[in-house]
């Protein structure tokens, strides 16, 4: 009776074993799934066709002029579709495959990139940034005087790898802009922002309309710091050139360009083969033609960006924009964020390196982002002040790029969205479209 007993005990020890074994080793999708079962992920042809329409809707009412839609669910495609003309005037219609601008969808990527660095050991996220660019601001400016000078005093605090990465720096910030701006400099906004066009298309995609000559990244950080800071270090949120520090500080630490470092860490790990800064003149047939939605019309918009691509000269590679590529090209990168860390076979980053990104807030409880808004290491954090509808889940993140470019990463819901225009002046058409995106699974 007792060896009866123990074997049995042995049996059921094993079978525990074997369950929480397959559990903990139980893997998240390394390639998309393109033949799904709409009924075993939880949705059905008819949600699917509600999304058609809702999509198709804003091309037959002329609110676009292209539009992708993207969706995966636990690493399944439920919908990937594309609507209206990559060109309008010869009608031609839009594919899934169509390049797009990215402009900020660029940050999330280099963040991503320099926390590779972080896990080699080669920095630290709580370093000061000066340990490794001695020339960034300790000053943070008073007063503006009428002659034009300015009075300054010491940083509370120096100025962080987190900072760069949450936006909090205080580069370029507060009075700082009407110095420059004293000066005759532009904003920091993408060329043709400020109400003026470059007189020739500039190689490459510029934040700073001043500059369209600048050969290097480094060119435009080292004017940057000749400045003091607007704020000190994480006391505000000051959206965008931080994560152009962040880049340039990627050069600088692993002794490559921006552009070598980025691909070798994310782009080729993952597949996304057409995502870049640059590319040959014949990839330009690929880029969706920019529209504007004005009083009502859609009309013809630059395309100074997207020629920007195919430049002779493509050395200039910023860490806040110039990224451009297909919709599904970038899924990628948002499933690996969902995977912890994995797709395509390779880690990118550690669990908890995604954990540490994507879960605390870096924002002081007031900050220029408005009420509610959260931000932790590239990404914006969903929290209940911001959820466009209710099945969006507390361990939600996102962002998106000027010309219309969005996306979600839910991993409660275990769910990616991605919606695609590329239109500098555009309707808020997002949160209809994420809200239909939570509507597909309604039946779970």
């Amino acid at each position: 009776m007792k060896r009866i007993y123990l074997s049995i005990v042995f049996l059921a020890l094993t079978i525990l074993m074997s369950v929480f074994g397959s559990e903990k080793n139980k893997t998240a999708p390394q390639q998309f799934n393109y033949k799904v079962d709409f009924v075993e992920v939880g949705t059905s042809d008819e949600e699917i066709a509600g999304m058609d329409s809702v999509l198709q809707s804003f091309v037959d009412q002329k609110k676009v002029s292209s539009v992708v839609g993207f969706v995966a669910k636990g690493g399944n495609i439920v919908y990937n579709k594309a609507f209206g003309w990559k060109d309008m005037e010869n009608q031609i219609p839009a594919s899934v495959d169509d390049y797009y601008i990215l402009f900020s969808q660029t940050k999330a990527v280099v963040t991503v990139a320099f926390m590779t660095l972080v896990e080699k050991g080669l920095v630290a996220i709580y370093d000061p940034v000066s340990k490794y660019f001695p020339e960034i601001p300790n000053q943070v400016v008073t007063t503006i005087n009428e002659d034009g000078t300015y009075e300054t005093r010491p940083v509370s605090s120096p100025m962080t790898f987190v900072h760069l990465m949450s936006h909090t720096s205080g580069l370029g910030a507060g009075l700082v802009r009407e110095i420059r701006r004293a000066e005759n400099q532009k904003s920091d906004r993408p060329g043709s922002f400020d109400g003026t066009m470059p007189a020739t298309t500039p190689n490459g995609q510029h934040s700073f309309g001043g500059n369209y000559n600048a050969k290097y990244l480094e060119e435009e950080m080292l004017a940057l710091v000749k400045y003091p800071l607007g704020f000190d270090p994480g006391t505000e949120w000051n959206y965008h050139v931080s994560t152009n520090m962040l880049g340039y500080m990627i050069e600088r630490i692993s002794g490559k360009t921006l552009q070598e470092y980025v691909k070798e860490t994310v782009f080729e790990p993952l597949g996304m083969d057409n995502t870049d800064w640059y590319y040959e003149p014949g990839a330009l047939t690929r880029f969706v033609k920019a529209y504007s939605f004005v009083d009502g019309k859609l009309v013809p918009a630059s395309n100074m960006f997207s020629e920007a691509t195919i430049s002779k000269e493509q050395t200039y590679c910023e860490g806040a924009i110039g990224l451009n590529g297909p919709i599904e090209d970038y899924a990628k990168f948002c499933q690996m964020m969902l995977n912890k860390g994995t797709f395509n076979g390779n880690r990118i980053l550690k669990p908890e390196t995604i954990e540490l990104m994507t879960t605390v807030n870096r924002l002081p409880e007031d900050n220029a982002g408005g009420k509610g808004f959260q931000f932790g290491l590239g990404f914006e954090l969903y929290n209940e002040n911001k959820k466009p509808v209710l099945k969006v889940s507390n361990t939600a993140y996102a962002w998106g790029g000027l010309y219309g470019t969005q996306y979600i990463i839910d991993p409660e819901n275990d769910m990616i969205a991605l919606f695609y225009l590329n239109m500098p002046r555009h309707e808020l058409l997002y949160p209809i479209f994420l809200i239909k995106t939570y509507q597909l699974f309604k039946k779970q």
